[in-house]
């Protein structure tokens, strides 16, 4: 007969297991039955490669990087704050962007305010303060001369 039987093997000597062909057919579809096979096989990303990539673009706006810095704290509207210990800090002061990254630790301001405190006290000392005037009125000099009745002498 003519007709082709689809038990008979492909090429003599070779046997295929249709229950193992039918499971592989089965692993690479995209949906049900009848629909088309995948393409490409998807493979995500990690972590890592996320990293990779801002610090290229990091490289890009020419950062540098700020060594000592042992804390940062960015507080929030809503009084929380984003603390940060031993940050790795990028700057880039002309394009007004800083990068900080390491581990951040959501916590409230009342648990850090004493410390924060100290660090502006501590600041307070190079500031001028309010209650010192910055310049003294004792080393100001007297005005001897009235300096209306010059400039009308110089003019004539």
């Amino acid at each position: 007969s003519s007709g082709i039987n689809a038990e008979w093997p492909l090429r003599p000597g070779v046997i295929i297991d249709q229950e193992k062909l039918a499971k592989m057919q089965q692993s690479v579809r995209i949906g049900g039955k009848g629909t088309a096979r995948r393409k490409k096989k998807i493979i995500h990303k990690t972590a890592g490669t996320d990293d990779k990539k801002l610090q290229t673009t990091l490289k890009k706006l020419q950062c540098n990087n700020i060594p000592g810095i042992e804390e940062v704290n960015i507080i929030k509207d809503d009084s929380t704050v984003i603390h940060f210990t031993n940050p790795k800090v990028q700057a880039t002061v002309g394009a007004n962007t800083f990068a900080i990254s390491g581990n951040a630790e959501h916590k409230s301001i009342t648990d850090l305010f004493p410390g924060i405190l100290n660090q502006l006290v501590g600041m307070s000392s190079s500031l001028p303060s309010k209650s010192k005037p910055l310049v003294d009125d004792d080393e100001v000099p007297a005005l001897v001369e009235d300096f209306d009745e010059a400039s009308k002498t110089e003019a004539v």
